[in-house]
């Protein structure tokens, strides 16, 4: 697998409080990652590419929860080396992960063990948003993958479609979006603040 080919550098979005944001432009905090056994491409921090709206309307979504960190939402933009990216869009990444997962569920099967299920989060969620099941099998499996090619993954990057449809008939959704899951803060260039935020 030629890794190499995957160095590339993107602009994207971090919906956070501005409290944080402020504290990262100053250098006086860095992002967490995020460890949610729902995540979507495994624990990391994450980003969405090219979509400062979608991330501010994550943390203002974000602010109105009971027990909330997000007071004053606000976008955090960031400049990514993708670096060695276990990418999604791509069927090399996606066989491998395909391939990896299968000897995980025949593992864990033979061990009587069970792998956790992606759900709804509440009536009427058709995106399935609590993915635990994706959590799980990518946190697993790139651990095995990495250690079978020799080297580390920085990010991970993948496409959900998500929403309502853009237009009556559409298999266009309105909240479509590609993101992104640093594994490395290394992968971090630098943050600055995007205008309008």
């Amino acid at each position: 697998m030629d890794l190499l080919s995957y160095q590339r550098t993107v602009f994207a979005f971090h919906g956070c409080d501005s409290r944080v944001a402020d504290a990262v432009l100053a250098g006086k905090e860095t992002l967490a990652a995020s460890e949610n056994t729902y995540d979507w491409l495994g624990h990391g921090i994450y980003f969405w590419e090219h979509g400062p709206a979608r991330a501010f309307e994550w943390a203002l979504q974000q602010s109105k929860r009971k027990g909330t960190k997000i007071k004053r939402p606000t976008v955090l933009g960031a400049v990514l080396s993708l670096g060695n990216c276990f990418d999604l869009l791509d069927i090399e990444f996606t066989d491998l992960l395909a391939a990896t997962a299968s000897a995980l569920e025949e593992k864990f099967t033979t061990e009587g063990r069970s792998i956790p299920q992606n759900q709804k989060a509440a009536k009427g969620d058709y995106d399935w948003l609590r993915r635990d099941r994706d959590c799980f099998i990518l946190n697993q499996a790139i651990p095995i993958i990495e250690r079978s090619e020799g080297s580390a993954f920085h990010t991970v990057r993948g496409v959900f479609q998500e929403g309502d449809a853009a237009f009556k008939g559409a298999g266009i959704k309105r909240k479509s979006h590609i993101q992104i899951a640093v594994r490395s803060p290394h992968a971090v260039i630098g943050y600055f603040r995007p205008k309008g935020f």
